[in-house]
């Protein structure tokens, strides 16, 4: 699986750096994520901050594009990206999720970013992939800022690089992506701050003629109320010993919180059914009734309580998952 093969090639890089360089470079790249990062300079300035970034962060990174896609994948249908434009891709872990939600093979695919030492990581990591997508990856150094221009692809994402960029030039990426892409996908941290930039991605997006295909069941305005709330999902990751060891943790697995949005022509939209509601929290699970927040396409949110005598549906709820769609199948 390409997951198991990320992490088998994450753990052979982390074998050649040594402990003490890997662990302090981790401590910097914490309190850079953390704080403010400075956008005059890349925050990856040589291999030791790459490969630390990689084993620190890549998998949780991975875990959280692998189910952005994987939703849009969803509600997609039969579409499968003919070409992939990786926005501020870093080492490489969206390039990874999209070869695991649609294979590997015969997708021309090229990732920008800033970093060169983040490029020339992520080139030789996936030069260890057995998939065809990822060994002939184009890496490309450029800076992503005003009058970006990117080359034309079905799919481009834009992940885990907006909070690291001033608000012009996160205008000038999104504004540059709804230009060059028929789907565009956005992922960032779960937090207050990463929804709302993806809520401002959102807005941009649907203003340049796409529109919302995941997680919002519509492309009106988001009805959460800023402040107050936020949307956001989790994906669960599998922690390798490598992994607990770098982020100085014992638990077998982590949760990653994301917000993201999928975006697409409405040529694509036409050819799809009416989109489902989408459980927007995690599902409570009471004595013989199941609490479900969602976001509906009513342009709305809303919380269905399915008991027992609901039948089917009943053991359909008992077994939903945040970030699903409601009722299954649907979507």
């Amino acid at each position: 699986m390409i997951d198991e093969e990320l992490r088998a090639s994450l753990g052979a890089l982390l074998d050649g750096l040594p402990p003490r360089q890997a662990s302090s470079a981790v401590d910097r790249l914490i309190a850079s994520y953390r704080g403010r990062t400075p956008t005059e300079t890349p925050v990856l300035r040589d291999r030791a901050d790459a490969v630390a970034y990689a084993a620190y962060r890549m998998p949780a990174t991975f875990g959280a594009v692998r189910a952005a896609l994987g939703a849009f994948a969803e509600r997609a249908g039969e579409w499968i990206p003919a070409a992939h434009v990786d926005v501020g891709g870093g080492t490489g872990a969206a390039t990874w999720a999209a070869a695991d939600v649609w294979g590997g093979t015969g997708r021309p695919t090229t990732v920008l970013d800033w970093a060169e030492p983040a490029l020339a990581l992520g080139r030789e990591l996936a030069g260890t992939s057995r998939e065809e997508t990822l060994r002939t990856a184009e890496w490309r150094q450029r800076k992503i800022t005003a009058g970006l221009e990117l080359p034309e692809a079905d799919l481009v994402t834009v992940s885990y690089v907006l909070g690291e960029l001033t608000e012009p030039d996160r205008r000038a990426a999104v504004e540059a992506a709804a230009r060059a892409a028929g789907a565009v996908v956005v992922v960032e941290p779960g937090t207050p701050e990463g929804y709302l930039r993806v809520r401002e991605a959102r807005d941009q997006l649907v203003a340049a003629g796409l529109r919302v295909l995941a997680p919002c069941p519509h492309s009106d305005r988001c009805p959460i109320v800023p402040g107050e709330d936020w949307c956001h999902f989790a994906a669960r990751v599998s922690r390798s010993s490598l992994h607990r060891q770098v982020k100085g943790g014992s638990l077998p697995y982590e949760d990653e919180k994301y917000s993201y949005v999928a975006a697409v022509s409405p040529a694509l939209t036409a050819t799809l059914g009416p989109a489902p509601s989408r459980v927007v929290r995690r599902p409570q699970i009471r004595k013989g009734q199941v609490l479900l927040d969602l976001c509906v396409p009513e342009v709305a949110l809303r919380r269905d309580t399915v008991t027992k005598r609901h039948g089917a549906l009943y053991k359909a709820a008992r077994d939903a998952k945040w970030g699903d769609a409601w009722p299954p199948g649907e979507d």
